[in-house]
């Protein structure tokens, strides 16, 4: 199953992403092929305030312990996090 990781950032947190970016990446590229999209949302004048991942995993639950392990998680980047399973039904990728 496909979870969305929907997170918005706390208003302070900007100099948290910056400084925790590379551990971040390097975490998303860990999961493999269990990682299927992500990128950061941006405000209106471009600085990034959160993030959008699309993950696989079997349950909402293991899909939530993901979204803990994620360095901006624990760094405590995020002020919320949505995670909601999520269906790629236009232009997916053969085999999701």
């Amino acid at each position: 199953m496909l979870y969305a990781l929907i997170c918005t950032d706390r208003a302070d947190g900007l100099d948290t992403r910056k400084a925790t970016r590379p551990d971040h990446l390097a975490f998303l590229e860990s999961l493999g092929d269990d990682m299927l999209l992500a990128g950061p949302f941006s405000d209106s004048e471009g600085r990034s305030n959160g993030s959008l991942v699309v993950i696989r995993a079997e349950t909402l639950e293991a899909a939530e312990a993901i979204a803990a392990l994620d360095p901006y998680a624990r760094a405590g980047l995020f002020e919320k996090v949505e995670i909601r399973p999520w269906t790629w039904s236009l232009k997916a990728p053969e085999g999701v």
